[in-house]
């Protein structure tokens, strides 16, 4: 750390993170990658328009242009990657490419994910494999491609992966997500000889723009601060797990949702 709280790298400049899904300039990837930069990272991050195009929310026209200049404009050398994490060949190339613009990677923030909310009895076979195929496969891969590469010094490394606790009504979310804790916790042990802690964060309901009315009152009534969660209350979090003093928090889930229940 620097007297001002930026991290550094071994060589004294600043180290890379690579961040997916951060294709909204309102989600929480785009409020990890903004807190990192402010901390002194340099980021490569990924997005999948394709993904937005076909939710409730649509694209967002331009977002990737502007989250990275956002990033500039705190120092960040930056380098906005579309990924498709469904496809297996992906995270090489991603790997590949983060390295080839920015340096080795040293921190992996799983941000992304496919969400479509359906139940037991109307679950697609297409739909649940689609969402093991990006939120665990890929996953799996990513965190793989990070094992392979990753040459930092020992106690450097960071995984951090976003998880949520959704069962009933949004099952295929859910389940692939709770399989993503489990690769992310293999991690934290499999990953050891590296110095590589891997952590996982459920943020709980965040506001990014995707609540109806009637569920941000639900939210609002269910949480003793009384407000709803926002990107930024994700970031601090990530943030703090990737610095040199969140070193010690190793194979954890934590839960960052204000106390809602």
């Amino acid at each position: 750390m620097t007297a001002k709280g930026e991290v550094r790298d071994a060589s004294g400049g600043r180290p890379v993170a690579l961040v997916t899904g951060v294709g909204r300039t309102a989600g929480i990837g785009a409020g990890v990658v903004r807190r990192l930069a402010v901390s002194g990272w340099d980021i490569a991050f990924t997005y999948w328009n394709a993904y937005d195009a076909r939710m409730e929310w649509g694209q967002e026209e331009g977002a990737s242009e502007a989250i990275r200049a956002e990033l500039v404009a705190c120092g960040a050398a930056c380098a906005g990657i579309e990924a498709d994490l469904a496809d297996v060949g992906t995270p090489e190339r991603v790997f590949a490419e983060a390295e080839s613009r920015l340096g080795a990677v040293t921190a992996l923030v799983l941000c992304h994910c496919e969400s479509v909310d359906s139940g037991l009895l109307d679950t697609t076979v297409e739909s649940f494999d689609r969402h093991f195929a990006v939120n665990a496969r890929g996953s799996w891969l990513m965190v793989r491609e990070f094992g392979r590469r990753f040459r930092g010094p020992y106690g450097s490394g960071r995984i951090v992966a976003l998880t949520s606790d959704h069962t009933a009504g949004n099952l295929p979310y859910g389940a692939s997500k709770g399989a993503l804790d489990r690769i992310t916790l293999a991690a934290a042990r499999e990953l050891a000889g590296l110095g590589v802690t891997a952590n996982v964060v459920n943020p709980g309901p965040v506001d990014t723009g995707w609540m109806p009315g009637e569920t941000r009152e639900h939210v609002r009534a269910a949480t003793p601060l009384g407000r709803l969660g926002t990107p930024d209350d994700t970031a601090h979090l990530v943030d703090f797990l990737c610095s040199p003093r969140g070193q010690w928090v190793n194979g954890q889930v934590l839960m960052s949702n204000g106390g809602f229940a």
